[in-house]
Order: structure tokens, then C-alpha cells, then sequence
């Protein structure tokens, strides 16, 4: 009986070492690596075609008490869950949140690498499909609402499913990276398209775009006759919180302006008037860390600590040196936000 008994103890302490083994290693788990640059995630991509982008689409992620709401990453024109998100995934689970992203607008039936390029289809057909993934995220989770953090076209198509299909009523924090509300005069494609109107031909030319496999394309212009109806409509919705992130060194939207839209629940942030040391521009602004600092901060806000602004090169948005550029540390900035 007393050799039961010790057994019994020496067992019982053995499984709460371990038990307590575990819970420490959870604790003290190393955080997911960081994709460095804007192109670490086309890296990923090729070493894991379609795959996902570290820290995202954990359907058994339960969101906690402190990061209720989960985070669904929106990509921009011609990219994916994959490449688009390398940083800000595995950024945001380091952070606590369940994250997901999805790959809209592909044409999945044709095979890798084609069918990874993303946001090629109608505003609006991706639309839907946006509208059915956040379903699928709050049965998943629980959850009530999401939170968008959308890139490029990824901000601007969004604004049909939080205003024609019901996302008002599920989604809380709406964020924005690079935002293209007003659309985009880039190359002169805005003015191009302007010219086959005033001659007759701008349906016909839409439609060509369309057949050969970017619907989306011309929607993102500045003058299309989707920009003009998410305008009349109203691009924001009253239930619905913003953030638009934007660089003064923008080359595809232009102006960058086009993302900033004032209204009493938004906040609009031009980098530069934060950290003058940051040069990132469209596409490097998802790989941008001060860019990072802002989505946390909207997502919580002041649960990000002190904006220590560190010096951004254009192109691949990443800081290889914070040093460079003479950074400047702001300790107590407060973004003024909705109800604060």
C-alpha cells in the first residue's frame, strides 16, 4: 500500500512537471519570424505556392478578452494572403490576435502561379467573396465582429461589402494602408480612360480589360463608374470605425490624398507628419514598422507604447538600419480618434 502510494506521488509529480513544462513553454514560445521586406513574401510564395502568410488562418484560434474582435488581412491588386502579408501576419499574432486572410479576385481555375494573383475580378464579385469569408471567420471564432486591415485595393473594395452587403454590422475597426477611396491617377491611366470617354469608347474599352482577365483594373480609377457610386453612396458607414494610413511618397495612388476622407469616426495619419525619416511608398508601406505601430494602435488604441520612428527606404519597406536618417522618438503621441 505504501509502495502504491509512493508510486502514486512520484507519478502525480511527475505530471505536474510537466503540465507545468508546458505551460511555460507556451509562455515563453519564441515569436514568429517577421517577413524583413516587401519581397520575403513573394519568397514565401514560391517555397509554398497558395500557402499562407505565417500567423494567419488558424481556424482553432480562439480570440482572447484582451483582442476579441479577429483580424481579416485584405490584399491588394495582383497579390494574395500569402505574399502581401509576410510582416503585418505574423506581426498581429505575435501580438495576440487571430488573424486571417484570404486570396479574393484569383482566377482559381487556372494553374499556380496564375491562379495566385489576386484581385482581378469585379469590385464587387470580390465583394462577395470577402462577405463570406468574415462569415466563415465568426463561426470559426465566435467572435461578433472583425476588424479589416486592407492594403491597396484592398481598401477600396471592402467599402462594397461594408455598404451593399450587410458588413456594417460586422465590422468594428476598419483600417486602412494605402487607401484609394476617390480611386487613382496613376500612369495617366485615370486620364487615358477619361479620353476613350469623350470618344465614345470607354465601355468598350472596360470590357476588353474585363475579357482579358482584370475587371478590378479599371474600377480603381480615379473617374470609374464604381468610384462614382461608393462616392454617392457614402464611402463610410456610421456603425464603423477608420483608420487610413497614407505615404506622401505614393506611386500608385495617386494623389495620396485619395484615401483621406474626414468624418467623425475616422482617422486619417500621413506618416511623414509622425516620422519624417519614413520614405516607404505603396508597396512597402504593408513591410513598414512605424506604418505597424499605427494598424496597432487603431486595433487598441494605446496599447502599442511609444511610436520610436525608425528610418523607412522607399521600395522595400523595411528599416535595415534604425539609425539611419537621425530617427526621431515620439514618447507620448496621441492619435486623435473617435470618442477619445
Amino acid at each position: 500500500m505504501h509502495i502504491r502510494s509512493w508510486v502514486a506521488a512520484v507519478l502525480a509529480v511527475a505530471f505536474a512537471a510537466v503540465g507545468a513544462g508546458t505551460a511555460v513553454a507556451e509562455e515563453t514560445a519564441p515569436p514568429l519570424p517577421v517577413g524583413k521586406t516587401f519581397l520575403d513574401g513573394f519568397a514565401h510564395e514560391f517555397g509554398d505556392p497558395n500557402g499562407n502568410a505565417l500567423g494567419t488562418n488558424d481556424w482553432d484560434c480562439v480570440p482572447s478578452e484582451e483582442h476579441p474582435d479577429p483580424v481579416v488581412l485584405v490584399h491588394g491588386t495582383v497579390l494574395n494572403r500569402h505574399n502581401n502579408w509576410s510582416y503585418l501576419g505574423p506581426l498581429l499574432a505575435n501580438e495576440g490576435y487571430c488573424v486571417f486572410a484570404l486570396t479574393y479576385g484569383n482566377h482559381a481555375d487556372l494553374p499556380w502561379p496564375l491562379n495566385s494573383v489576386g484581385g482581378l475580378l469585379p469590385m464587387e464579385d470580390s465583394a462577395q467573396q470577402l462577405s463570406d469569408f468574415v462569415d466563415e471567420v465568426l463561426v470559426a471564432t465566435g467572435a461578433e465582429k472583425v476588424d479589416l486591415v486592407g492594403h491597396s485595393q484592398g481598401t477600396l473594395m471592402p467599402v462594397w461589402y461594408v455598404k451593399f452587403l450587410g458588413g456594417n454590422e460586422k465590422v468594428d475597426d476598419y483600417i486602412s494602408l494605402g487607401p484609394v477611396y476617390e480611386g487613382s491617377h496613376a500612369f495617366l491611366l485615370a486620364a487615358s480612360f477619361e479620353l476613350f470617354e469623350h470618344v465614345g469608347v470607354r465601355q468598350d474599352v472596360e470590357n476588353l480589360v474585363h475579357f482579358v482577365g482584370c475587371g478590378a483594373c479599371p474600377q480603381v480609377l480615379a473617374g470609374s463608374d464604381w468610384i462614382h457610386t461608393i462616392q454617392e453612396a457614402g464611402v463610410y458607414a456610421d456603425e464603423v470605425t477608420y483608420t487610413n494610413i497614407m505615404t506622401r511618397y505614393e506611386e500608385i495612388v495617386l494623389p495620396y490624398t485619395s484615401g483621406y476622407r474626414e468624418a467623425p469616426n475616422a482617422t486619417n495619419i500621413v506618416l511623414q507628419d509622425h516620422c519624417a525619416n519614413d520614405f516607404v511608398e505603396h508597396a512597402g508601406i504593408v513591410n513598414d514598422p512605424n506604418a505597424a505601430w499605427f494598424v496597432l494602435d487603431a486595433l487598441d488604441p494605446g496599447s502599442a507604447g511609444p511610436l520610436e520612428c525608425v528610418f523607412v527606404p522607399p521600395i522595400l519597406g523595411w528599416s535595415p538600419d534604425p539609425t539611419i536618417g537621425n530617427p526621431t522618438t515620439e514618447d507620448a503621441v496621441v492619435v486623435s480618434r473617435p470618442g477619445a
